[in-house]
């Protein structure tokens, strides 16, 4: 009878403290829960900020990537840059296509520096020979007289005349070729009289 006594208090015992060792347990976790919600709130908040912040900060990047690019570009094509109407335009663009429209500028700029613009015509195989006579095959060949200048030996004039900007002994060997062969489908050899003979 004593033994069944004992076990029925031990049992109350464990059923009054049960309840309340479940509500300190669920209080401490809600508790917590209410002190690290907030905090976890904060942080994420913070990290949408800042993803937020990297992204403009990245379409900025790319948009001032791709005006300088085209701006280079169009001056050496001899265009006119549309400037702001522009801007304008590639500011509504996404981060990832102006990358893209800058890879293609960039493609292009390299192009038009090696040609300086000069469209891709057949290069005559005389041109070759004319260009190893007049100048060496050296396309910063300068004459005495500093008057013919590059391969071909081109005066300004007739530099210009074919399309060419500034001095011709400063272009790439490529353009200075493609301008010849212009020259070259004009007028053939008459504009070196001596070495297209």
């Amino acid at each position: 009878m004593r033994i069944r006594h004992i076990l029925l208090s031990a049992a109350s015992v464990v059923a009054v403290s049960l309840p309340i060792s479940l509500a300190v347990d669920a209080g401490g976790s809600q508790a917590a829960a209410g002190a690290t919600g907030p905090a976890t709130a904060a942080i994420s908040a913070q990290q949408r900020s800042s993803a937020v912040g990297h992204a403009a900060a990245a379409h900025r990047s790319a948009l001032k990537r791709v005006t300088r690019l085209a701006r280079t570009r169009a001056r050496l094509a001899g265009e006119r840059h549309r400037g702001r109407r522009y801007l304008r335009v590639v500011s509504s663009w996404s981060t990832p296509r102006l990358k893209r429209h800058a890879k293609r500028l960039r493609r292009s700029v390299r192009h038009l520096r090696s040609t300086g613009g000069a469209p891709n015509v057949a290069i005559p195989a005389a041109l070759h020979a004319i260009a190893a006579c007049e100048s060496g095959g050296n396309p910063r060949a300068v004459s005495a007289s500093g008057s013919y200048r590059g391969l071909f030996q081109f005066d300004y004039g007739t530099w210009a005349s074919v399309g060419g900007r500034g001095d011709p002994a400063a272009a790439s060997a490529t353009e200075q070729y493609r301008r010849a062969a212009m020259l070259y489908a004009r007028a053939g050899a008459r504009p070196w009289p001596v070495c297209g003979r």
